[in-house]
């Protein structure tokens, strides 16, 4: 016995087929667009609209509307439907043509696009380039930096690291462990103008150092607190001595697993005998660029945008005060980062991203 509403008859032509895969593929091809085709070529292969939302991250009903879409205006109906007022002025030809340039091209003596350039050089203003650069989700001004890992194990240390996230063991506490180090202590040439109706918050631009500081903290995944101090240098000695702090603040009955990087520091022979005397503590390693695995390098984000980066300090004694005055707000008041992506998805979308990098740069 049938339940529910009847799907509409999908039949997906060849033509129709490599079409839809095309869309898939280019990258100049709308986001939106590209889900919608993918959400057909997954409704023509029988499946329903609950196990196509599944599969492609969608609502069920997303899936049921590109389905019945397709069915009634075929490839076309895939695209936006005009919205109310005026009569477009651009074309969809023009569009494609500047988002192609914006993707393929570079202009002269320059390494990237701006909406003048743009403008200029298909007679249309700059609104109308920066519209259509929103609608496509372009920002040729801006850049990203990014980083491998050619690290040997990393699967094993993805799952390492993630199950003592998603499930951490019994009678224990996961502390992420890191050292933000060399933090400087700034202050203005000049007083700060404070903020006043009308009149953002002004600063001069130069500033004065009076020496820098290093923070070692140990971020509790399941409560958000964080054991913090400040030493003058990060050599082995700090760290060794952060780590009898850790020792004396975690009950005696609780085994203490410790995430860190591959930081010199965390491998020398002293702290492998101080840990040797401790069975109870365990370090798990990151993989090698791959400190965001590390969740106290986001508390650190935080930290420095909060307090650090706009704060004035005469001196390292106030810039360790002030930094203090942070661990103990957080303390008194502590959010827990909360971990969502399994191992598998993590892997899954780093392989993604590395096959797309070996694509884009084969001969």
């Amino acid at each position: 016995m049938r339940t529910g509403r009847p799907k509409a008859a999908l039949v997906v032509t060849d033509e129709d087929r490599e079409t839809l895969r095309g869309y898939t593929r280019r990258g100049t091809t709308a986001a939106a667009v590209a889900l919608r085709a993918r959400i057909v070529l997954a409704c023509a292969e029988g499946l329903d609209n609950t196990t196509v939302g599944r599969k492609l991250g969608v609502g069920a009903n997303t899936a049921g509307k590109w389905r019945r879409r397709f069915v009634e205006a075929g490839v076309g109906g895939l695209f936006d439907e005009p919205r109310p007022g005026g009569p477009r002025k651009i074309t969809d030809k023009v569009v494609e043509e500047i988002v192609t340039a914006t993707l393929e091209s570079t202009p002269r003596a320059a390494t990237h696009w701006s909406t003048r350039r743009m403008a200029r050089k298909f007679g249309l203003s700059r609104t109308t380039v920066s519209r259509i650069w929103r609608a496509f989700r372009l920002r040729p001004h801006r850049t990203e930096t990014f980083k491998l890992s050619k690290d040997p194990l990393l699967v094993e240390k993805v799952r390492d690291i993630v199950g003592l996230y998603m499930n951490p063991p019994d009678k224990a506490l996961v502390l992420c462990v890191d050292e933000k180090s060399q933090i400087q202590a700034l202050d203005r040439t000049q007083p700060l103008l404070p903020m006043e109706p009308g009149q953002i918050e002004r600063r001069t631009h130069d500033y004065v150092r009076h020496g820098t500081t290093s923070l070692f903290a140990a971020l509790d995944v399941r409560t958000g607190k964080v054991i913090g101090e400040t030493y003058r240098r990060h050599r082995a000695i700090e760290f060794k001595k952060f780590l009898a702090t850790i020792d004396a603040a975690v009950p005696q009955n609780l085994d203490v697993h410790m995430v860190v990087d591959n930081y010199g520091t965390h491998k020398t022979p002293s702290i492998r005998a101080w840990l040797a005397k401790r069975p109870r503590f365990h370090l798990h390693f990151t993989p090698t660029y791959g400190s965001w695995l590390n969740q106290v390098e986001r508390w650190f984000g935080l930290l420095t945008e909060r307090q650090i980066k706009r704060g004035a300090h005469k001196s390292v004694h106030a810039l360790e005060r002030a930094i203090e005055e942070y661990l103990q707000a957080n303390n008194a008041d502590p959010t827990p980062f909360t971990w969502t992506k399994t191992a598998d998805e993590i892997l899954a979308s780093i392989a993604r991203f590395a096959k797309r990098t070996l694509d884009l740069h084969q001969d």
